[in-house]
């Protein structure tokens, strides 16, 4: 797409928002930056905007939003805001950060998205790609964005875009020609108006494609199965419980009736990551990667830093990093990582969550929860009486009362099923400064 001296402006200065605005600019768009935070709280970003000569402001959305072609949103931003709906009132086109980077691609392209197991299943497939061609590139909400990676894009290198519900909804024109569809599971219900809603915003993945398009879907998640066997993309399923494209099968992984690895020869352990795993090994040998190259991935691959990280073994207690678990369904594979008892640290910022669904988890696996966040008044009614509850004003205190109830052969889990934003810049800071406490002990 051609954008030069076109006025853009781009909503929202955080990565994803910034690197769609030095890549505008960089094709020649006119490019500004418009951010409701105050500029002090942008500090890196107002640097980066005036090296390379956009115009921005900071505080407020002003009228000059307005006077715009194009608004490039960045997926922080909900769609359903006063100045976004006053744009599409006013017939300005809205499109997110991907659909702005796909402008630009040259890549073929695997997109993955899903309520749980992106990043995981992302990075998996990424480590697939980089087996068969070194240069293949991994890129979206897993923390680089597309647009600061898609000039590195080219018809023979592979990209994989792990991406959001929220960075779905105002694609118009992204077509991958993998689109991976995990599951589905209540999230960010206080974003959306209903669970459907949330579901169609993930589904958009699939809008562009079509029978010259592959669509890997989770055979075992009803609501997905139902709308995939209906599409008109090419479709492989995998499952944990039938006969799949992609299939565990007696503790072994099967791609398309060949046998992989046995799964206790996984450097990922657990159910859910089977799970990945045979999504990711479809994907990756849609893109040429061999057998064996995806079998000598699965062997190597161990995990990623805040998902169920093993920090630290204290007084025999071992201490476990799950930050990245924001959501009801992330807690509940943690719960089911452990036969040890497990001492919980959970709460932050709720996503309109139903807590109740992990009650039997939480009397089977849980000798005690200790509440933190905004979200602890909401956990507590919905625990009560199914283990031990008590509460901490921060994280230090979270720590110290785990350790305080624990037992030897216990294991003391931060998985939070909530968002960290009441109490944190994101997970990856509440999983850092739980790991320095620990380390500390």
């Amino acid at each position: 797409m051609d954008v030069r001296g076109k006025h853009i402006t781009v909503l929202g200065a955080a990565r994803s928002g910034v690197a769609a605005a030095l890549l505008l600019h960089a094709h020649g768009a006119r490019v500004f930056v418009s951010d409701m935070a105050p500029e002090a709280h942008k500090a890196d970003a107002a640097r980066q905007l005036k090296e390379a000569g956009i115009e921005y402001e900071f505080g407020l959305h002003s009228g000059r939003v307005f006077q715009s072609q194009a608004v490039v949103l960045s997926p922080g931003i909900p769609y359903a805001t006063t100045v976004v709906q006053a744009l599409v009132k006013n017939d300005i086109p809205v499109v997110s950060e991907i659909e702005a980077a796909w402008w630009f691609n040259k890549s073929p392209l695997i997109g993955v998205t899903g309520s749980n197991g992106k990043t995981t299943t992302t990075t998996l497939i990424g480590a697939m790609l980089r087996q068969k061609e070194p240069e293949s590139i991994v890129a979206g909400n897993i923390g680089t964005p597309f647009s600061a990676l898609v000039e590195q894009t080219a018809p023979g290198r592979w990209a994989v875009v792990e991406l959001s519900s929220f960075q779905l909804e105002t694609i118009r024109t992204f077509k991958p020609r993998v689109a991976v569809v995990l599951n589905f599971s209540p999230n960010h219900l206080n974003r959306y108006p209903s669970y459907e809603a949330y579901q169609d915003a993930k589904w958009r993945i699939t809008m562009r494609c079509d029978a010259d398009d592959l669509l890997v879907y989770n055979a075992d998640d009803p609501l997905l199965a139902e709308r995939a066997v209906r599409h008109s993309a090419r479709t492989a399923a995998f499952s944990l419980h039938e006969q799949a494209d992609a299939s565990l099968v007696e503790g072994e992984l099967f791609l398309r009736g060949r046998a992989l690895l046995p799964v206790a020869e996984m450097g990922l352990k657990g159910k859910h990551n089977y799970m990945n795993a045979l999504a990711a090994a479809l994907a990756a040998s849609e893109a040429g990667v061999s057998d064996a190259q995806i079998a000598a991935t699965l062997r190597q691959f161990t995990g990623l830093e805040h998902r169920l990280e093993q920090v630290r073994t204290v007084d025999d207690v071992l201490y476990v990093n799950d930050s990245k678990a924001t959501t009801v369904e992330s807690l509940y594979w943690a719960l089911q990582s452990f036969d040890a008892p497990v001492i919980l640290i959970a709460g932050g910022q709720d996503k309109g969550s139903d807590f109740t669904r992990l009650n039997d988890l939480i009397r089977k696996h849980v000798r005690r929860v200790i509440l933190i966040g905004t979200a602890a008044d909401k956990m507590e009614a919905a625990w009560q009486g199914v283990t031990e509850l008590e509460r901490a004003g921060n994280m230090e205190e979270a720590v110290q009362k785990a350790r305080a109830g624990a037992q030897r052969g216990d294991v003391v889990l931060l998985s939070p099923a909530c968002a960290s934003f009441d109490m944190f810049d994101d997970y990856e800071a509440r999983g850092r400064i739980f790991k320095n406490i620990v380390k500390g002990l």
